[in-house]
């Protein structure tokens, strides 16, 4: 949200994400409660499905400390970028993409994999419930304040509202799910498009394409800052020394790079990127059969047919998104900022409408911020690309809707987090 002022650390040095200042407490019992927590859940899941399982939910914790750590966006990203020129995310975004694609390029080349699992990345169809689905996406992560990883890892780091956001998406998922075979059938839509195996350029032309792109706009992206002069992101506290792995804030690109690998492990050990959103869908259909309803004659359902049968701590997406939070949860602990708080009404009701937008447009547009944007990019799937540009209009849309719920949005004059 905007920030009141804008005076800025005096240690703090242009361009920098991170300043070291004090830190709160640690809360110390919070951070024994999350690693007991995390050892019962990995061991649960180890003893009842695999020891691949066990791994996947250990990525998942380190991709949950991650993005509390830096706090790492792609809402926010978008509505800075959007609302006052802000660009510093987007660049983080950039060399996240980058080194990612790096990475796919020589996994899905080789075809390597740690678990003999034939590795395959996100490629999906460009259609009419892309397009609508990405820009209502773009809307909903807007007014619920957090995408699929900002969801899980708020909730985690003891964002109250996010809860509802959470509840809503896992609604949206369900209700997208039940509309799947609508969508699918009677829209028109391009086949799924590579650049790597679409056309004649393979994985190192279409990894030497995208490099040029993400440099083309990260330096674009620095000389549109040149030129304006966006207001600058707040700096997160953080420490000196080795602290900071545990205490401090971590600096934006050093996330981005983190975040990449992760993936790329997670797409050499269950042979997809990482993703979030399929899980919600699952959730929220599990219930409805405990209370009696059938599901599995939905179309989405009839596509992932063993997904649906098989126990939720089977499903890789469900146990990482169980890490995502539980490893939040710790890091929020260990820096001092767990907090929960009161739930105002207009945020409230944000939260719920953004989460259902969320959910039901993540099904249209074959993924999230996570699944379409970044595994789709990095596998070289058009499809990834056309989801950036549509949540990024629903962005500049929702900045229109936001004030309305409450809800505020970056001022040129300010700084910014």
């Amino acid at each position: 949200m905007a920030q009141q002022t804008t005076q800025l650390p005096s240690n703090w040095k242009e361009g920098k994400t991170t300043v070291v200042t004090s830190l709160p407490p640690l809360q110390k019992p919070l951070v024994l409660l999350g690693i007991m927590g995390a050892i019962l859940l990995f061991s649960i899941i180890v003893l009842t499905t695999t020891w691949t399982q066990g791994i996947l939910y250990i990525i998942g914790m380190a991709l949950g400390l991650t993005l509390l750590y830096a706090r790492f966006g792609f809402t926010s990203v978008f509505r800075r970028l959007m609302a006052v020129g802000n660009v510093q995310g987007l660049q983080a975004h950039m060399v996240m993409l980058a080194v990612a694609s790096t990475l796919f390029a020589i996994i899905l080349g080789t075809g390597f994999s740690f678990t003999g699992v034939e590795p395959a990345g996100y490629v999906s169809p460009v259609g009419i419930s892309v397009l609508l689905g990405a820009f209502i996406f773009g809307i909903g992560m807007q007014l619920g304040s957090g995408c699929a990883s900002g969801t899980l890892y708020s909730v985690g780091g003891g964002q109250s509202s996010m809860i509802l956001t959470l509840t809503s998406f896992i609604a949206g998922s369900v209700i997208g799910a039940y509309h799947f075979s609508f969508w699918m059938e009677e829209t028109w839509a391009l086949p799924p498009l590579s650049l790597a195996e679409s056309t004649n350029l393979g994985f190192f032309g279409a990894w030497a394409v995208q490099m040029v792109l993400f440099a083309a706009i990260y330096f674009g992206l620095a000389q549109f800052a040149k030129r304006r002069k966006p207001p600058v992101m707040k700096p997160l506290p953080t420490t000196a020394g080795w602290k900071k792995i545990f205490r401090g804030s971590w600096p934006l690109v050093t996330a981005a790079i983190v975040l990449a690998v992760l993936n790329a492990l997670t797409l050499t050990i269950r042979g997809n990127p990482w993703g979030i959103t399929s899980a919600f869908a699952l959730w929220g259909s599990k219930a409805l059969e405990m209370i009696g309803m059938d599901v599995s004659g939905w179309g989405y359902w009839q596509a992932n047919a063993v997904q649906l049968s098989q126990p939720i701590l089977a499903d890789s997406t469900s146990v990482m998104n169980f890490g995502i939070i539980l490893g939040a949860f710790i890091a929020a602990a260990a820096t001092g900022t767990f907090k929960p708080k009161k739930i105002k009404p207009g945020i409230a009701a944000a939260s719920i409408i953004g989460g259902l937008l969320m959910g039901y447009g993540s099904r249209l547009a074959f993924g999230c911020n996570i699944g379409a944007y970044f595994g789709g990019i990095a596998s070289f799937s058009l499809h990834g690309w056309v989801w950036a540009v549509m949540a990024m209009l629903g962005t500049a849309l929702a900045l229109l809707i936001r004030p309305l719920f409450g809800l505020k949005n970056p001022k040129p004059k300010d700084s910014i987090c």
